[in-house]
């Protein structure tokens, strides 16, 4: 084969890669199915699309071999290929942050809106602020946590939060998390909480991120 041919046949191919990833609304969902396998009909909802178009972008993902299907029953789930694909996507994700100033401005501003105190990351909750008078939160869906979450931590999904305040004791500090720092489940929970007088604030980091950092995963059953 000539080389020149071999080339263009080659990043050709890796390009659909970055191709599949050059929408905001794929990259969404790449976040999105880090938590584990999710319906057409799911995605759809968690992204604010509409089913067809949630199906489109899915296909692309699919085709570039990004995302594959599970079939249970009648049901079609979608997950990612491997843990590579999150990898790739969490290296994106960072290095947008480091070289894009307004990505790292929208994601600042958003933090500090409303007064909300700064994410604490992931190394300093396991460097000495996780100790007996820290609770750690997951305020993701109960499908979620159940699938992994960190060691020790108690499930209270997000839209169950105000309803379930009587159940966390005031005398703690609560460190609430998410599915990582573009999920605002985390932040609307800090809110809730410190409007209520308990002393909260947020994960940098989410699911899978600190699993991928090599940090303790504990699945329910």
């Amino acid at each position: 084969m000539d080389k020149r041919v071999f080339k263009d046949q080659a990043y050709n191919e890796l390009a659909k890669i970055t191709k599949a990833l050059g929408n905001p609304r794929r990259l969404e969902i790449v976040d999105l199915l880090a938590q584990g396998p999710f319906s057409v009909e799911k995605i759809a909802e968690q992204t604010s699309l509409s089913i067809a178009n949630a199906s489109q972008h899915l296909q692309v993902l699919k085709g570039a071999r990004l995302v594959e299907i599970d079939k249970k029953g009648n049901f079609i789930y979608y997950r990612l290929t491997n843990d590579e694909v999150f990898k790739t996507w969490r290296a994106l994700r960072d290095l947008g942050f480091r070289l894009n100033a307004e990505a790292e401005k929208l994601v600042n501003n958003f933090y500090r809106s409303g007064q909300k105190p700064t994410p604490i990351p992931m190394e300093d909750l396991y460097n000495g602020n996780y100790d007996k008078d820290t609770l750690i939160l997951d305020v993701r869906p109960g499908e979620e946590y159940h699938r992994g979450h960190i060691a020790n931590a108690i499930s209270i999904p997000i839209n169950e939060l105000s309803e379930r305040l009587g159940e966390l004791p005031s005398d703690v500090k609560i460190i609430a998390y998410c599915r990582g720092p573009l999920c605002v489940y985390a932040d609307e929970a800090v809110n809730l909480l410190r409007k209520n007088g308990i002393d909260a604030r947020r994960l940098k980091e989410g699911f899978p991120d600190w699993k991928s950092q090599g940090f303790s995963v504990e699945m329910s059953n």
